[in-house]
C-alpha cells in the first residue's frame, strides 16, 4: 500500500489495461478456464500480494477482480477470447496473434485498431458514448474526476449492453419473445392492466406477441422478435412478411425487434407502408432494456449534488444482466 501522511491509499497494482497481456498469457496454453480461476491465475502471473488481493472498491468487489474483469470483457469484445460456456473463457487465434504482436504491453488504443472491438454494436450507439465525448484512448490521468466518472459510466453501460444482447442471442426464441413483451409493458404499452401475451410458435400467423391497448382489444399492437446473430441482417423481405401478417390480423400497428440490425431497404420499406411499423435493432433493444430495467438490475447509482463544480456523491453506476438463461 502507498501511505501519504499516514493514510493508506490504493496500492500500485496494474490498471485494467495492464492486465490485458497477462490474461492472454494465462490462456495461451489452450485451457478453458472459469472466470474465478482465470482471475486467480492472472493475479499470480503479475505477482499480486495478499494485501493487494484484499483491496476492495466501494461496491465491495475486490479491486483486482474488477480490473481483470474489465480486461477479460475488453478482450472478449475484441474477439481475442470467446465464452464457450457462461463465465468460461478461452483464447482464440486472433488472441494468440494479438499476444504475439504485443508481448509486453497492450492498451485500449491497440484494441481500437481491431475492427471487432471498434465496431462492437452497443459501443457504436451515441447513447453509450456521449456522456462526456471523451476519446477512448485518452489517458485517465489527463481527465478531471467528473470526466473520469462519466467515461467510466459510459464504459459500464456499453459493457452491460454487450452482455445483455449476447445472452439474449444465446437464450431460446421463447425467452426473447417474453422479454420484449415485458419491455413494451414496462414502457407503458398494454394499459394499466398490462395486457400482453405471447402467441409465437407454429400457426402464429407471422407474429410472436400481441398487446391490447384497451380492455376490448380494439387497439392492438403486434410484435415480431427475431433472435439473430450480429451478421444476420434483417432485410426488406422479412419486413414485408411482417406487414402482410399485420394485414392478416386486420391490424395497423406493429413492432419488429431483432438482436441484430436492419438493412437500409428494410428501414425505407417500414417507413413507406400505411401501417405504423417500428423497427428496434439490437443496440436500441439493449438501451431500452437497460433504461426500463428489463433483464437488468441497478446495483449502485451516481447522485449529482448541487454546487459550483457539480460535485458527485461517488458510487459506481452499473446494471447487471439477470435472468437471461435459456429456458427461463
Amino acid at each position: 500500500m502507498i501511505a501519504v501522511n499516514g493514510a493508506q491509499l490504493v496500492s500500485e497494482m496494474p490498471t485494467w489495461d495492464g492486465f490485458l497481456v497477462p490474461v492472454l498469457r494465462v490462456l495461451s496454453g489452450g485451457e478453458t478456464l472459469q472466470a474465478r480461476e482465470l482471475h486467480e491465475r492472472v493475479a499470480d502471473e503479475v505477482g499480486l500480494s495478499k494485501e493487494q488481493r484484499g483491496e476492495v472498491i466501494e461496491s465491495g468487489q475486490q479491486r483486482y477482480r474488477n480490473r481483470i474483469g474489465w480486461a477479460v470483457s475488453s478482450l472478449t469484445r475484441a474477439e481475442a477470447l470467446i465464452r464457450p460456456r457462461r463465465a468460461t473463457y478461452e483464447i482464440t487465434e486472433p488472441g494468440r496473434q494479438l499476444l504475439h504482436d504485443h508481448p509486453g504491453r497492450l492498451d485500449e488504443g491497440d484494441l481500437r485498431q481491431i475492427p471487432a472491438y471498434r465496431n462492437h454494436v452497443p459501443a457504436t450507439r451515441a447513447s453509450a458514448t456521449n456522456s462526456a465525448a471523451i476519446p477512448a484512448t485518452q489517458d485517465d490521468t489527463t481527465l478531471d474526476p467528473l470526466e473520469q466518472i462519466d467515461a467510466g459510466a459510459a464504459r459500464l453501460r456499453a459493457d452491460v449492453a454487450a452482455q445483455l444482447i449476447e445472452r439474449l442471442r444465446a437464450a431460446s426464441p421463447e425467452f426473447l419473445e417474453h422479454a420484449v413483451l415485458r419491455l413494451l409493458v414496462a414502457m407503458g404499452y398494454g394499459g394499466v392492466e398490462q395486457r400482453a401475451r405471447r402467441i409465437g410458435g407454429s400457426g402464429d400467423g407471422g407474429v410472436d406477441g400481441v398487446i391490447d391497448q384497451d380492455a376490448l382489444g380494439l387497439a392492438r399492437i403486434y410484435v415480431q422478435a427475431k433472435r439473430y446473430a450480429a451478421d444476420n441482417v434483417v432485410g426488406r423481405p422479412q419486413i414485408q412478411g411482417f406487414v402482410g401478417a399485420l394485414h392478416g390480423h386486420q391490424a395497423n400497428q406493429g413492432v419488429f425487434i431483432t438482436t441484430s440490425t436492419f438493412s437500409r431497404e428494410a428501414g425505407e420499406y417500414a417507413r413507406s407502408v400505411n401501417a405504423s411499423v417500428v423497427l428496434i435493432d439490437g443496440a436500441h433493444l439493449a438501451d431500452l432494456m437497460t433504461k426500463y430495467g428489463v433483464g437488468v438490475q441497478a446495483v449502485q447509482t451516481y447522485t449529482r449534488l448541487p454546487g459550483r463544480r457539480g460535485l458527485l456523491r461517488i458510487a459506481a453506476s452499473l446494471a447487471c444482466c439477470k435472468g437471461t438463461q435459456r429456458g427461463r
